[in-house]
């Protein structure tokens, strides 16, 4: 693991730099997207962790890694806007209370849960009352924090400093390293669109296919490409614009996503869409991507949980289904 923390240190290090655009750390449990500072239109370095559990999110807080959840908050947000809304439209308390009861909401734990049982001591039957231990209680908050495990809404967004906090944390994790199965004992793959110290450059499989195809009442030639291995956002823009020029501004594309990596296309909390696209491009002189690239990627995004999985080009305009 040292010669990975060697190599995951350069990456961070040129990441600060803006020498490297993105980079992803890859493990068997996870994925880490890191992002550079002007990139989804924040001016500030990022992290996105997906899939998380209740157990890492805890040790990053030991750690004092400060995270957001941004489709938890989002769903939070949307509710508390939903229930203002009907607290407007009730005209009566009993009606409040009968809609609770049909909706099935239990209600919420309140912190004075001793309180709740001081009437069964005025009626002497305390006793005869299990009364749920504070265990139980904890358990019970933290239902809605278990059940998001593994699940996209647990995504975790980590900005600015504590990216480095974050890099810290990865490098002592133990458990990043499989101790059973076909990875054991292998470190996280890092992948990256620069060289960095330890990489190695790895090519993408491509296959070309000739066929004919019937439209309408002749044949014509079909010819497709089949490209294999992990396409970066980098390099399938890159693919774009060459086919738009080849194809005469014709082609469809069929795309394969790595679900649980999917919801990296979720917008950031306070991101800023007006960054100046002059300063991304000044602040990123020598990463090595197309000026149209790192325009595209300064955009926040707006796919949220899901990504593109059909991409077709009709006379030099994009369509696509997510």
């Amino acid at each position: 693991m040292s010669d990975w923390s060697v190599s995951f240190t350069s990456l961070y290090n040129l990441l600060k730099a803006k020498l490297c655009p993105y980079f992803y750390v890859c493990t068997y449990q996870f994925t880490v997207l890191f992002r550079a500072a002007g990139l989804v239109g924040s001016d500030v370095i990022t992290a996105v962790i997906s899939p998380t559990t209740r157990g890492l999110r805890e040790a990053m807080r030991n750690e004092g890694i400060e995270f957001s959840l941004p489709l938890v908050e989002e769903c939070r947000t949307r509710k508390q806007k939903n229930s203002e809304v009907n607290l407007e439209t009730e005209v009566a308390n009993s009606l409040k209370v009968g809609n609770s009861m049909e909706d099935g909401e239990e209600p919420a734990l309140s912190d004075d849960d001793d309180e709740g049982f001081s009437w069964l001591e005025e009626m002497g039957v305390q006793d005869k009352v299990k009364k749920p231990d504070a265990i139980s209680i904890k358990l019970r908050k933290e239902k809605h924090e278990v059940q998001m495990d593994h699940k996209p809404e647990s995504l975790a967004l980590v900005k600015g400093t504590n990216t480095f906090t974050l890099l810290n944390f990865l490098i002592n994790c133990k458990s990043l390293v499989a101790a059973a199965g076909p990875q054991t004992g292998l470190p996280p793959t890092l992948l990256s669109p620069v060289a960095f110290r330890g990489g190695t450059m790895q090519t993408l499989k491509a296959r070309s296919i000739n066929a004919k195809a019937r439209v309408h009442l002749a044949y014509e030639d079909m010819f497709s490409l089949e490209i294999v291995g992990p396409v970066m956002p980098h390099s399938l823009h890159s693919l774009t614009m060459l086919l738009k020029s080849a194809q005469r501004g014709a082609f469809s594309a069929v795309l394969y996503t790595h679900e649980p990596t999917a919801v990296f296309n979720t917008g950031l909390d306070n991101a800023s869409p007006a960054l100046n696209k002059e300063t991304i491009r000044k602040d990123l002189p020598t990463c090595g991507l197309h000026p149209k690239t790192l325009d595209q990627l300064s955009q926040c995004p707006t796919l949220g949980k899901s990504s593109i999985r059909f991409l077709e080009m009709k006379d030099y305009a994009y369509t696509w289904k997510s």
